[in-house]
């Protein structure tokens, strides 16, 4: 059994990554986010792909409530 045969240099790092939100296989160096600034390893990406997690924050932002019929006080 020859295991240089059997084993390429793309299964010993991680290309791609299924996003858990859209469950889409994807680039993992430009489609996901880096968590760890100082980590070179391929395991210091997170699990959700850049779009699904700029669709999460702008769902999630609070609307911002200005009242518009708002009066000084007249004292």
């Amino acid at each position: 059994m020859d295991f240089d045969d059997q084993f390429e240099l793309g299964h010993l790092f991680l290309t791609e990554r299924k996003c858990r939100t859209c469950k889409i296989r994807k680039s993992l160096m430009d489609s996901f986010y880096r968590i760890r600034k100082n980590s070179t390893l391929l395991s210091s990406y997170s699990y959700e792909c850049k779009e699904c997690a700029i669709k999460r924050i702008t769902h999630s932002k609070k609307k911002k409530m200005y009242s518009t019929d708002w009066q000084y006080p007249d004292w």
